[in-house]
């Protein structure tokens, strides 16, 4: 099977206008400031941003007129540009394609829930994992996105969610609604754009007008086992789930399935993965793509068992979406089933994922970004 080389730095390219969101609170201040405008003003701007959800300078009324297009334009430039929105699953998973300021395009997902709201979002445009089966990652890498670049993708959601416009789902849920998790599964690998990603982690986490104000522990970052950046992760004392796209239990299968596994054993992202959860108090999830005849097997199952058991750990079969030019599958009903039983019967917590967003390549994997 011929693989794309992994690409562990994006290629350079101009940067994005600075935004609101690339900023902690005092850099906000300073960048009014020398704007010749009070400090405090940026608590009222970042206030609309993030507590109302407001871009238009009309709807800042506490903002002198004089002041208000020329703070929305220095601090809040248009970042990305919807090009499509596709809807499926009775109009309550949306995906969007965005096409960024340089002409670079992402998806991401907003997904309504009867109990919740989640968006799935994209930290790189591409990915340079080349995992097979993944759309994104046979794309390859085209580059970073910014913290904002990020952070956008939610409040875009936000707004979305905020006007009403989800229908509720097979139960009746609140209208309008409030996006409350966010997870890093859309296009791109979130630990090789770390310091992006951290930023935006911490912007959608700190309660207005620093962030968004959600709990850290409804934002999950996913991660095909770069070591390191695990590490340095706990170093920053978040409460985030980490998510560790594992699929195979053996290092040879997963060279091939996870292209990066020839760097970082399967038990050497474990035993980080491990580390994160003794220093954060929270449960890993397994990621597990079932894919027909390849990885699916009792025996891996058993193997995949093995490793886990008492361990604090959750375990997410997903069966394969399909992708263009892939020969791969989804695995038959009853070895799915055979391997939710052996996992379980080894007290290891399994569930298999809900596959939303399959009719419009919205689902794990699917992700290409296509015009």
């Amino acid at each position: 099977m011929t693989s794309l080389p992994l690409v562990f730095e994006a290629p350079r390219r101009g940067k994005p206008p600075r935004h609101l969101a690339d900023l902690d609170p005092a850099g906000r201040r300073a960048a009014v400031t020398a704007l010749g405008e009070q400090a405090y003003r940026a608590d009222q701007i970042s206030r609309h941003y993030f507590g109302r959800l407001v871009a238009d300078p009309q709807d800042m009324t506490d903002l002198p007129d004089a002041s208000r297009a020329r703070l929305v334009d220095a601090l809040l430039p248009t970042l990305m540009t919807p090009v499509r929105t596709q809807e499926c699953d009775a109009g309550t998973t949306r995906k969007t394609l965005w096409r960024l300021f340089d002409g670079a395009l992402v998806e991401s997902v907003l997904m309504r829930y009867p109990e919740r709201i989640t968006m799935c979002v994209s930290s790189q445009a591409g990915c340079g994992m080349a995992c097979p089966f993944c759309a994104t990652g046979q794309a390859g890498l085209t580059r970073n996105l910014s913290t904002a670049e990020i952070v956008e993708q939610v409040v875009a959601g936000a707004r979305t969610a905020a006007r009403g416009e989800l229908p509720d789902g097979p139960a009746p849920g609140p209208a309008p609604g409030r996006v409350g998790n966010v997870v890093f599964m859309g296009m791109g690998e979130p630990l090789a754009n770390y310091a992006a990603v951290v930023g935006a982690v911490r912007r959608l986490t700190q309660p207005a007008p620093a962030g968004l104000g959600l709990a850290q522990r409804h934002v999950t970052v996913s991660t095909v086992g770069l070591v390191p950046a695990i590490d340095k992760l706990i170093a920053e004392q978040l409460q985030v789930t980490l998510a560790v796209s594992l699929h195979a239990p053996d290092d040879e299968l997963r060279d091939t399935l996870v292209p990066v596994n020839t760097r970082w054993k399967v038990q050497q992202v474990l035993d980080a993965a491990w580390r994160y959860a003794a220093a954060t108090g929270r449960r890993i999830s397994i990621e597990y793509a079932m894919i027909r005849d390849v990885n699916d097997q009792a025996e891996r199952a058993h193997a995949l068992a093995a490793l886990l058991r008492r361990k604090l750990v959750h375990v997410n079969l997903i069966p394969l979406n399909p992708t263009p030019g892939s020969a791969w599958t989804a695995s038959r009903p009853e070895d799915e089933r055979q391997f939710v039983r052996i996992l379980r019967a080894a007290g290891v917590a399994t569930t298999v994922r809900d596959t939303r967003g399959r009719d419009i390549d919205g689902a794990c994997g699917q992700l290409a970004a296509s015009p």
